[in-house]
This record gives structure tokens, sequence and C-alpha cells, in this order.
């Protein structure tokens, strides 16, 4: 009797999970390989997906066909010869099922990646109704990825394609739209973006945990993550936000009352284990899933997030993550580029302000030295009171002026100056630049925003003078310099510029603590 309700509970079993198990036997892909796709041009093209294990899988574009065989987990994978720029095409995928993708372009594929400034959208940026009615350009298309965390590295994420259009634009990345219109119409082929971003989140959470286990330099931050997690009470972490809570209802009634801003309300705990900030979360949900979808290269725009830590491990951590990148998508030193942070908070006063914020942008201009990676200079961009400043069309601008300039050949002047090399002389410094194009300029008057100091590492303001292609600087009140500091504040006052407009880095010579 009890084998007889056995069998009866198993066939149940079956018919209920059926049809289930049918759909999973079904050919599928990755979310990127869907209607308006575009593929990197000149390269061989991955194409992959799932099947029943020892399934022949035949993949078509055009009258292009190569065929592969799920292996003992379901994974097939084919490689398309390079292809021309072009379409549309359609992709055909065929094994017990068919899969059939429509109006596939062939152009120039980039990666744009960071937190908020990145996902900030075009409908946030200034001129928006300006740019939503210029926004129809066929060919240039995003994929927008699910915000996702994961504890380990996944295989598949949410994503959708959209073509730009005065509808769909107000959507998209800014940052990653303005860098790739800039792409489409200087080099005329199809353009896809992928923007896989989230505010608010540290470079330590893009970044696999291997690489970062590696480096004992972050073991107190790994450390500090696990004993969160181990020590995380649910309970306690509800009873203290509802608490949170109630005292922010007595200020917003408060505010309301006195007709004030009400204040922003208490986050709902998360637990730390699932965090988008947690070391690793977001490289094995947004990252992970992503690759080898073949690209050109990739663009970030984050360290906010890092500015209030220990910024002066973010060079490191950026150089780590693009090599995790690089050795992810196995495409060799592809292109990386990134947005130096720009200016913000209340202007400059003393000769130097060193904070969090401008650490990271010092980081971020001596990770220059890794190969084949590019910075937009942002200093004269940002807002004081807005961390999310909305010209991000000069930000897309000088992301794609690098990329025209490097990675595509073109003759043009791509960066504004780099700080190369000092030497002392008759009392002076003699500060020598890259990138200075036609010239050095001071923009609007008089040169500013350099500091000097001698032996004492005490700074102050210098006078700065452009000769001959280099900038001299000297202070009277400094008869034996040593060092020099150029726009070193939050929000500084420099205005050394090149005669393409392109603005100077912040820079320091010394590496003092302070």
């Amino acid at each position: 009797m009890r084998q007889h309700v056995h069998v009866k509970l198993l066939l149940g079993l079956l018919l209920l999970v059926g049809p289930a198990a049918v759909a999973a036997a079904d050919v599928t892909m990755p979310s990127m390989f869907a209607d308006h796709m575009v593929l990197q041009r000149e390269v061989a093209v991955p194409v992959w997906g799932w099947a029943d294990p020892g399934e022949k899988v035949t993949v078509t574009l055009d009258d292009r066909t190569k065929t592969a065989t799920a292996d003992s987990d379901g994974k097939w994978s084919v490689r398309l010869a390079a292809l021309e720029a072009g379409g549309p095409h359609t992709l055909q995928v065929k094994g017990k099922n068919s899969i059939t993708i429509g109006d596939v372009l062939v152009g120039e594929v980039w990666l744009c990646s960071g937190q908020s400034n990145m996902a900030m959208t075009v409908s946030r940026a200034a001129h928006f109704d300006r740019e939503r009615a210029a926004a129809d350009h066929p060919r240039l298309r995003m994929l927008t990825v699910d915000r996702a965390t994961a504890q380990t590295p996944q295989d598949r994420c949410g994503a959708a394609w959209q073509v730009s259009t005065p509808e769909t634009v107000g959507g998209f990345s800014a940052t990653a739209y303005f860098f790739g219109r800039a792409l489409h119409e200087e080099l005329d082929v199809p353009v896809g973006l992928i923007n896989s971003s989230w505010g608010g989140t540290p470079i330590e959470a893009w970044t696999c945990l291997k690489a970062q286990q590696a480096r004992p330099e972050l073991k107190p931050m790994l450390d500090d993550w696990e004993r969160r997690i181990a020590t995380y009470d649910p309970e306690a972490a509800k009873e203290a936000y509802e608490k949170r809570v109630a005292k922010w209802r007595q200020k917003a009634k408060a505010a309301k009352a006195a007709g004030r801003q009400v204040p922003r309300k208490p986050r709902a705990p998360i637990d730390p284990e699932v965090s988008q900030r947690r070391p690793a979360n977001l490289f094995n949900g947004m990252i992970a899933p992503l690759a080898p979808y073949a690209l050109r290269g990739a663009i970030w725009y984050q360290g906010e997030a890092n500015a209030g830590g220990a910024a002066h491990l973010y060079g490191l951590q950026l150089a780590m993550m693009i090599e995790n990148w690089r050795t992810l998508w196995g495409q060799g030193d592809f292109p990386f580029e990134w947005v130096q942070l720009p200016n913000f908070r209340a202007p400059q006063k003393e000769p130097v302000e060193t904070t969090g914020w401008v650490i990271v942008q010092g980081e971020m201009l001596e990770t220059l030295s890794v190969t084949n990676t590019g910075m937009a200079v942002t200093i004269d961009v940002g807002e004081a009171d807005d961390i999310h400043p909305k010209n991000k069309q000069d930000v897309g601008k000088r992301l794609a002026l690098w990329a025209l300039g490097t990675t595509y050949g073109k003759d043009i002047v791509y960066s504004g100056p780099l700080y190369k090399s000092m030497r002392k002389q008759d009392g002076k410094i003699v500060v020598e630049f890259d990138h200075t194009g036609d010239g050095l300029v001071a923009k609007g008057g008089k040169l500013q925003g350099f500091a000097i100091a001698g032996d004492d590492q005490q700074f102050v303001f210098a006078d700065a003078q452009i000769a001959d292609g280099t900038v001299v600087v000297s202070s009277p009140k400094v008869t034996n310099p040593v060092a020099v500091r150029y726009a070193w504040a939050p929000n500084p006052d420099g205005n050394l510029y090149n005669r393409a407009g392109l603005p100077a880095s912040p820079f320091r010579t010394d590496a003092w603590e302070k």
C-alpha cells in the first residue's frame, strides 16, 4: 500500500514539473542576445547559451553558420568570424527549438559601468527637452542591465536593448549616451552601449573577490565585511530602523509646518550578505554574466563612494579591477577609460585642501600608468552643491575624445594637460605637461590654482606663468621650493587649459601625507 502511494506521489510530481522540464530543455541564450543588439565589428564574436547536454546547436548570421554541441553542463558556444560594420542582420539559433533575433547591427560596443553618475539618465541631464528632440539615432542602442547582487559569479542577468529615440532616450545613461553619440557621429557606424551601473556603490563591489583577497592592503576591509555578515541581526536592525523612522516622521512634520525642506527618510536595513556595497556582489551579478560578449572597451564613472574611506587605495583598486575585467573577457588589454571626479563642495580657500575627494582624483591620474587607459578630466563641469552635475554632455564628449584619439587613431587633441615632470631653476619650479596641444592657456585671465612648498611642507598660493609650453611657479615666501600642487582641492580655482579647451588635471609633485 505504502509503495502504491509513493508511486502516485511520484507520478503527480512528474505531471507538475513536466512542462517546466520541457521548457528547461529548450535552447536558451543570455539576455544580451536579443532584438536590436549590436555586435562588435572586426573581432571574432562569441555566441553562447544553454541546451540539453549533447544537443547539437546551429548558429546562423545571414549566410554564416557555426555549429556546437552542448557540454555535460549544457553550455554551448561558437565564435563567428569577424564582421564588418553594418546591418541589420538576422541571427538564428537552432537546436530542438529555434530562436530568431532580428535587427542585429554590427559596430562598436562599449561597456559602461560605475555608480550614480553613470546611472544618471538623460532625463536628469541638462537640456533634456533639446536632447530628447534630437535623439532619433536608429543605429545607436543601449542595453541596460538589471540591478542584481550575487554571492557567486552568475552566468545570466536580466537586460534589454533599446534603440535611441525621443521616446526611449530619457531612460538611457546620460554619460554613456553622450559618449556613444559622439562616437556614432564621428565614426559613422552603429554603436552599442551596455549600461551596468548602480548608484552609491564602491569599486570593491565591482571586482571579483578572489582578486581582492590576493591583496593584503584590502584585508581589513574584507575582514570588516565578514564581521558585519556574521553579527547581523535582522530583528535588531528592523527595530533600530523603526525607531529612526519614528524620529524622522516627527522631524518631517515639523519641517512641513515650518515650510522647510523635509529631511530624507531613513533607508531600510539591508542584509550585508546581499548588499550592493559588499565586495564582489555586483561583479558577480552584473559584470560576470556579460562576459565574453565582444567589446571594444569600457568606460567607468565611479569614485564618489570611495572618497569617504580608504581613498589612498583607490588607484590600487582601479588597476586591479581593470586587470580583473580584462582577464574575464580574454580580449587582451582592451581600452579602459574613466571619468576623473569633478569639482564639488565649497570653492577653494586654502592653498591645498587635501580630502578623500582630491586623493581619489590623484589616484585616478596615477592609474594612467596602466596600459591602454584614458581619463576624462571634469574638474570644470561639476556643481558645488550637487554630487550629480547635470552637464553630462561634456563628460561624454571628453571620454569620446580620448577614445577617438587613441583607440580609433584620430589626429586630435584628446586630453587636457597632464603633469609630466618638474625641475628646480633659480628658486622657481618649472612644470612640464603632456597633452599641451597647440599650447597652454590661462582661461579667463591670470593663471591660478598653483601652490608651492619648501621642505617644511607648508604650501602657499604661488605665482604661475606660462612660458615656452611650461608653467613656471614661484613665491617670495618660499625661497627653496621642492613641491608644487595644482587644483588640489575638491572645488579648486585652477584655470589651466590647452588651446583645445580641455582643462588640466589636478596633480601634486610630492608624496606627503597632508
